[in-house]
């Protein structure tokens, strides 16, 4: 990837440029036998979309928090760079009471409440489905995105020394997270074409690392697993050698 990259936002853009159809995720869902692949240049589509989202309907601004109540989901992986492109920080499993907005899955809705500012919902069905009956006091990410552009430019450009992620109480600015996913993929011994499959949690900094930064460092791409321990142990060995997978974690 470019040396030059100092943000999320900057390892997708260098992505986009080097090779936009290749894959970057492919999401499994092993409780639902959901699959879906992301080319890079799809994910970077959903990624301006989200990104335009936060900016104009939601009036996010830089330095603002944003309490990600997530599993490791391939929509996650597009909330965690649409927040670094329009510069608001994503705390990982943050209080909704201390953020400015708050992103929750369908299992955490009661805990979203305390949140006095906007709210989002998803109810990470097949195919980015909406919910049947949208939850009172949120939007609806599936019937908000879809209308929102294409492409996606910060009114003000973003800080790479600014906060971009809380994980493990630990804050990371921009540059620092790429900073540490450059270590990561050099440690795991990722280049580009490198394909990691893992079934880590998104509550840590090695899940996301391994789940998205990483492989996205390095030029690769990631199998994302979700419910892994639903697969047998052949059906695990039979999705590394039809994905091509390079790597385990």
């Amino acid at each position: 990837m470019n040396a030059s990259d100092r943000t999320p936002a900057d390892l997708l853009r260098s992505a986009l440029a080097a090779d936009p159809a290749r894959p970057l995720v492919t999401f499994y869902d092993d409780a639902t036998g959901e699959r879906v692949e992301l080319s890079v240049a799809t994910f970077a589509n959903w990624v301006a979309k989200t990104a335009n989202l936060l900016q104009d309907e939601l009036a996010a601004e830089p330095g603002d928090r944003l309490a990600l109540l997530l599993p490791a989901h391939w929509q996650s992986a597009v909330w965690l760079i649409a927040a670094a492109s329009a510069g608001v920080t994503v705390e990982i499993g943050g209080d909704p009471a201390d953020a400015d907005l708050v992103v929750s899955g369908p299992d955490t809705l009661d805990a979203a409440r305390a949140c006095g500012g906007e709210r989002v919902a998803l109810a990470l069905r097949p195919l980015g489905g909406r919910f049947p009956e949208p939850p009172a006091g949120f939007a609806d990410y599936a019937v908000e995105v879809p209308s929102q552009g294409d492409r996606f430019a910060p009114y003000a450009p973003v800080d790479p020394d600014a906060a971009a992620l809380v994980v493990d109480g630990v804050e990371l600015s921009g540059a620092e997270l790429v900073a540490r996913a450059r270590a990561d993929a050099a440690e795991l011994g990722l280049t580009a074409g490198s394909r990691v499959l893992t079934g880590r949690s998104f509550g840590t900094w090695e899940g996301l690392s391994t789940g998205l930064f990483a492989p996205l460092a390095a030029g690769g791409s990631v199998v994302l697993c979700r419910h892994l321990d639903r697969l047998p142990e052949d059906g695990l060995r039979r999705r590394v050698e039809t994905e091509q997978v390079t790597h385990t974690r």
